[in-house]
């Protein structure tokens, strides 16, 4: 019995081992090198950034739509852009308005299988064009991964994290849709290009 009792010890530790090295994984790659950064207090300072990334370009002042969320959660959509390709950008930054930090709820993911089982992501972020009566889904690769920024859980309080979503395109007479996240108000959005 001693034997047996050691063999289950040892899988014991193994798997906590296994669990805190993906943790760690985890949470090393989902900061995206915003370690150093202060926290931000006006709506304007994040379009003031140098280092942002290249899709966040040729953002406007103002945000487009401002979203709440829960545990002080804020999604400010900076930009919605039509391309070429037949798909809409849509970049934001989701802050943490609380004191403290917070945990990113799972629900933003959606509950499809297929963007469940890849992580946390905006999978479940919908755009909604009232005029055509259609709903626009976040676009998945060949691989059923969803086209979004993905890795986060949680975010500290005061920090930022910029984030990405992809959509089909709708008509190009349909340039006011509804954006649509789990556990966010619901916003107006102006699609450009």
């Amino acid at each position: 019995m001693s034997t047996r009792f050691t063999t289950k010890a040892r899988r014991g530790v193994v798997a906590m081992a296994v669990a805190a090295g993906l943790a760690l994984g985890v949470a090393g790659c989902g900061g995206g090198g915003d370690d150093e950064k202060k926290p931000e207090t006006s709506a304007s300072a994040s379009a003031d950034r140098g280092s942002d990334p290249s899709a966040q370009e040729g953002q406007a002042d103002e945000p487009l739509a401002e979203l709440r969320g829960s545990d002080g959660l804020l999604l400010q959509i900076t930009s919605a852009q039509r391309d070429a390709g037949g798909f809409v950008t849509v970049n934001a930054t989701l802050k943490n308005d609380g004191a403290k930090s917070s945990v990113v709820p799972a629900a933003l993911s959606g509950n499809e299988t297929e963007i469940v089982r890849n992580g946390r992501s905006f999978g479940g972020a919908t755009l909604v064009d009232s005029k055509g009566k259609k709903r626009y889904y976040v676009l998945r690769d060949t691989d059923g991964r969803p086209l979004t920024t993905t890795g986060f859980s949680t975010i500290k309080a005061g920090e930022s994290l910029s984030v990405f979503m992809q959509f089909p395109a709708p008509p190009t007479d349909a340039s006011e849709v509804t954006f649509q996240l789990p556990t966010f108000a619901s916003g107006t959005i102006q699609i450009s290009g």
